[in-house]
């Protein structure tokens, strides 16, 4: 039993993971652009054309389906050359990736704000001790959530459908990897936030924030994004933009 579960769950994996054709709305920004902005530990959000990129998108509401972390030259001599990227891949587990794996997709760099030169090598060493970890694809209930791109389910439940189930293909799935790197230094991404008092009789209106640490399995690419402690940096601005530099067409007259 456990034999056909494994098959069958590789089966759907594969097929989730396989691209489908979609329309794009926007230019994506060449590899070499790319690169040339990234930092180590900066967060790269991906438009994925798989099956299971529509269902995510579709349950979070937004452009994101995919995640990964840029950990620049760390994985020089333990990877081939001119990978610099982590990703959890739903059928090949943690990997590594070159900037290729994302060349044609639409993207977002997000960049923790003042995140210490220490910490920052916390959080690559975190995902880089998990490359090769192998996710078990048997709780096939975990992967049939996805077989439909757009599920029926209430705006309010779609974060928990994400989040539904112990198996190991919800973490796979999600961007749980990065968020379990950042939390183990207690670098916030969108955290619970509960408010005590803070003066006493001194000063009764005085609060203090106090953060809780949520579950790594809520997370979506789509927080990074939100998130007030990430910095989005665009590739196009960073390489030194001049709007009079630009070559417009002439006016199309619209038809009737």
């Amino acid at each position: 039993m456990g034999l056909v579960l494994d098959r069958l769950g590789n089966w759907l994996g594969r097929m989730l993971s396989r691209p489908v054709h979609v329309h794009g709305s926007a230019a994506p920004t060449p590899p070499e652009l790319l690169l040339a902005c990234l930092r180590p530990g900066d967060v790269l959000l991906a438009e994925g054309h798989s099956r299971i990129s529509s269902a995510i998108k579709y349950l979070t509401q937004s452009t994101w389906s995919h995640a990964a972390l840029f950990v620049g030259d760390a994985l020089a001599g333990r990877a081939p050359d001119g990978h610099c990227f982590i990703e959890a891949d739903i059928v090949d587990g943690v990997r590594s990736v070159g900037v290729a794996r994302f060349e044609g997709l639409l993207t977002r760099i997000c960049r923790p704000s003042g995140l210490t030169d220490t910490d920052r090598e916390r959080v690559l060493a975190f995902a880089i001790e998990r490359i090769g970890l192998q996710y078990d694809l048997r709780n096939v209930l975990d992967l049939a959530r996805y077989l439909l791109p757009t599920p029926p389910v209430p705006q309010r439940f779609r974060r928990r459908l994400i989040a539904l189930g112990s198996g190991d293909p919800t973490r796979a799935i999600c961007s749980t990897l990065i968020a379990q790197a950042f939390q183990s230094v207690h670098y916030p991404i969108l955290p619970a936030i509960s408010r005590q008092a803070a003066g006493g009789s001194q000063c009764p209106a005085c609060m203090d924030e106090i953060l809780h640490v949520r579950n790594y399995s809520l997370f979506t690419p789509r927080d990074f994004d939100v998130s007030p402690y990430f910095e989005i940096v665009k590739p196009s601005l960073e390489s030194g933009f001049d709007y009079r530099r630009l070559h417009w067409g002439e006016a199309q007259k619209l038809t009737q």
